[in-house]
């Protein structure tokens, strides 16, 4: 017998912006609408819960005069493998130190310069794998923590910005569901299960954005925190948006190997600063892989590693920096260096042992260079979009940038139509409805299509594809997706019933894109179709809803 639900269904509530999402990109931006009106920013967790906070490399940007807009640009294309959109890339990279001068008018500490000889300029730069200068701005290798302790305490202090933690957005409100006599779909805002009150209501908003972040929880293994489930890309499918490229998962080469810890980055920035990979016989491997070696794109980094994985049997290979000065280790890299000794690990004296791990998703909901989506009031940035700067495979932090620039871009957009938005009429939103869905009477249904859902994506849509593996998934994800809707409707919604439903549509999603690149480019690597071709597939994979 199911049990009764404690859920409680209340009235909507208003705001002129509804952010989703409290990374790099979505505080952001709500720092800045806060001067146009209200805003409620919306996150899973504490704030501080995102794929911002976990950061550890930095954000790319000309900040020397050793460096130019020119150089970035085509080391972007040149990752990208022909996919980039040449004008977004140029605006983004263009537009990157006025977006880094921000960060630092706000408050964000950066590592400084003490090495003036080397470059101008005011600021320590690292250099990362695929780029031709030093242009890696960055907090020592705790960026992330350092962007997010600003952005918060500027949060914090913004009277005009409600800070929901631990809210889960349900679904979007789009006039196509609930008033689909509307001439164009237009989006009203989220349907929120507020986890902490065990109640459900709808934020209605002028603008609706979603800066969710990306679905590295949709892998067995990833860098990830828990709440990368790809919910944005999940909910804007549903309310009628496209998507595209969602083929492109990168595999970050080097993340901690420990199977008592939870996984921890390795940043890329300790290959810049000449960590080697080795095999566990202690071999250099990457000098007859690629010119740059160590510091060759990270696709074909994550795919010499794991071949000498297949090729060993050892779960790992070694990352090698014993050979810097002690000192100098643990002044760059401190975080890196404190992590690997709580766990028995002096980086100053052995390698680490690496794994390649999901990371980052190149692909998204469509934008355009506004972030506009193509459902009217409704924007997405940051990993959930897929705006056309990363093309096949991202630029090491090029991602960073991309929140805060993107950010800029959504701000003036909705500022230049904010008198249009304000005409606007809303239909008469429902409640959410409970029906007759209870409580489940067991929790282990949502966690063994979790675990069913993360072992099927790992296997068989991996950082090695085949036609095969992938027509394996789509039959196990379809399977799936069918078994958790009819499980859905029946059981109050909970956010692990919300997540695993959404990581079942983003599965499903990206099974389809792989499905539909009968080649190898970028992170997309295919036994099948090892070639990269451009006359047939030098294009986006757009799904339409």
């Amino acid at each position: 017998m199911k049990k009764k639900s404690s859920l409680q269904v209340i009235e909507h509530v208003m705001f002129d912006f509804l952010i989703i999402g409290s990374g790099i990109a979505g505080a952001s931006l709500a720092l800045k609408l806060s001067a146009l009106g209200k805003v409620a920013l919306l996150c899973k967790e504490s704030f501080f819960e995102c794929n911002t906070r976990w950061a550890q490399g930095g954000i790319a940007s000309v900040l020397s005069d050793e460096d130019n807009y020119a150089l970035h640009i085509q080391d972007t294309l040149n990752a990208g493998v022909g996919l980039c959109h040449e004008n977004v890339v140029q605006k983004v990279i263009s537009s990157g130190p006025r977006s880094i001068q921000q960060l630092i008018a706000l408050g964000v500490q950066f590592t400084q310069n003490t090495q003036c000889n080397q470059y101008d300029s005011e600021y320590h730069l690292t250099k990362e794998g695929g780029h031709s200068a030093r242009r890696i701005i960055h907090s020592a290798d705790m960026t992330g923590i350092a962007l997010q302790n600003t952005l918060a305490q500027k949060v914090n202090e913004n009277k005009n910005i409600n800070l929901l933690e631990f809210h889960t957005a349900i679904d979007l409100i789009v006039t196509d569901k609930v008033a689909p006599d509307f001439s164009r779909n237009r989006a009203l805002g989220a349907y929120v299960l507020n986890e902490k009150n065990k109640n459900i209501f709808a934020i209605l908003a002028k603008a609706t954005v979603l800066a969710t972040g990306g679905h590295g929880k949709l892998y067995l293994y990833t860098t990830n925190p828990d709440v990368a489930t790809g919910d944005g890309v999940a909910m804007a499918w549903r309310a009628g948006a496209r998507v595209a490229n969602l083929e492109f998962m990168q595999f970050h080469p080097t993340c901690l190997y420990d199977p008592k810890s939870k996984n921890f980055l390795i940043s890329e920035a300790l290959r810049g600063e000449g960590a080697i990979l080795k095999t566990i016989t202690g071999d250099r491997f990457m000098e007859d892989i690629h010119p740059l070696k160590e510091l060759a794109p990270r696709d074909i980094v994550a795919r010499a590693i794991d071949a000498q994985i297949k090729k060993s049997g050892a779960p790992y290979v070694y990352l090698d920096i014993s050979h810097k000065e002690p000192s100098f280790v643990k002044n760059h890299f401190p975080g890196i260096y404190t992590k690997c000794l709580e766990i028995g690990l002096d980086i100053t004296q052995e390698p680490i042992p690496v794994v390649p791990a999901a990371h980052y998703s190149c692909g998204g909901i469509v934008t355009d260079m506004r972030g506009r989506t193509g459902i009217k009031s409704l924007w997405a940035l940051g990993e959930a979009a897929c705006s056309g700067l990363h093309g096949a495979n991202r630029l090491a932090s090029n991602s960073l940038l991309e929140g805060v620039v993107f950010a800029d871009f959504v701000f003036e957009d909705i500022a230049s139509i904010i008198a249009d938005l304000n005409l606007y009429k809303n239909p008469v939103v429902p409640k959410w409805e409970l029906g007759t869905a209870a409580e489940p009477d067991e929790m282990v249904v949502i966690s063994q299509l979790w675990d069913e859902i993360r072992r099927t994506m790992w296997n068989y849509v991996g950082i090695v594809r085949t036609e095969k593996r992938l027509a394996r998934a789509a039959a196990r994800i379809d399977q799936i997706c069918q078994e958790i809707e009819t499980y859905y409707w029946n059981i109050i919604p909970s956010r692990s019933l919300i997540e695993v439903r959404n990581l079942a549509t983003v599965a499903q999603l990206t099974v389809k894109c792989a499905r539909m690149r009968k080649e190898s480019r970028g992170i997309h690597y295919s036994l099948d179709c090892p070639i990269t071709d451009d006359k047939k597939y030098k294009k986006d994979t757009v799904v339409l809803s």
